[in-house]
């Protein structure tokens, strides 16, 4: 008996000191996974601050310089070789002239394009390449649409340098985007929701109507804002399809030559004197505002769909 509680009282031991170590092993592993979880986390908030004390330090620039040139003469004011007689007016109305033609479009071909890729086209081989195409398509220099501008609407189609040859020109630039934002935004509906409109007797144009397209508006609408953000913002299109640095007017129809914010604000910053460079500064103001509330309502937008 007692040779058998001497060798129960060493396996006991045994046991004990086995779940010792391997307790001492895993503690080891949980601090090992904590320095790394710390490490990481340091590393990812130290490249956000970066970001954000660069942009800080750009806002802080371009405030400093521009914000005295912000009267209401430069709103009211045309392009001038004089900085004190140079206004942004002509650049504005441009914009949103162009921005008043590329949103309607874009919005119809993208959401339809998108709707006929998810809901009617077939889940063959052709569908798949088209759906890879229009994600390449996203992705390509905005240059290239530029030329593709040039040569199908300014040359081909004799719409000349006018409002809408560039607002075709961008619509083709940010279609992709909004196409691939609205199929993401409806292949998120729940099949079942699409099924119980089904079983009660609507048609499939009844489903997308009244189910689909409501439950996907708040994305398909952030897109499409978002995309028309990255519109008003380029300047490479547009020069390429003619949009002239200096005017003296506003836009008086789609066939009217035009010039838009980006451009001007290039056109200011390429002169030598000091105060169009101020003036570039308070145009690049405006311009943030701009983007900045566009993006806001595409936040406001989603929220309250989204209710």
């Amino acid at each position: 008996m007692s040779a058998e509680k001497t060798l129960s009282k060493e396996h006991t031991n045994q046991q004990t000191s086995s779940s010792l170590r391997n307790h001492s092993h895993s503690s080891s592993q949980v601090q090992r996974r904590r320095g790394w979880n710390y490490l990481f986390h340091a590393l990812f908030l130290l490249a956000t601050l970066v970001g954000i004390i660069v942009l800080a330090f750009l806002l802080f620039d371009i405030v400093k310089r521009g914000w005295s040139w912000l009267t209401p003469d430069f709103f009211e004011n045309f392009a001038s070789r004089l900085p004190s007689r140079s206004g942004f007016k002509a650049a504005i109305w441009g914009s949103l002239w162009m921005i008043g033609v590329t949103a309607p479009l874009t919005f119809i071909l993208g959401v339809s394009t998108a709707i006929y890729l998810e809901e009617y086209s077939k889940k063959n081989w052709l569908s798949r390449f088209i759906q890879l195409n229009i994600s390449n398509l996203a992705g390509v220099p905005s240059i290239v649409y530029g030329i593709l501008g040039l040569t199908l609407f300014v040359r081909i189609l004799g719409l000349g340098s006018s409002v809408l040859a560039g607002s075709l020109t961008m619509t083709l630039l940010v279609l992709p985007i909004v196409i691939v934002a609205s199929r993401e935004s409806i292949a998120s509906v729940p099949s079942i929701l699409k099924q119980a409109s089904y079983a009660m007797g609507a048609s499939r144009w009844q489903t997308i109507r009244h189910v689909v397209l409501p439950y996907a508006l708040p994305g398909v609408l952030t897109g499409t804002i978002l995309a028309l953000s990255r519109a008003i913002g380029e300047t490479a299109p547009l020069i390429m399809v003619g949009a002239v640095t200096f005017v003296a007017f506003t836009p008086e129809n789609l066939f009217s030559p035009f010039t838009v914010m980006p451009i001007q604000i290039y056109q200011w910053i390429g002169l030598p004197r000091i105060e169009f460079q101020q003036l570039a500064a308070a145009g690049i103001i405006v311009l943030l505002i701009v983007l900045l509330t566009m993006n806001a309502i595409a936040i406001l937008l989603r929220n309250k769909f989204q209710r």
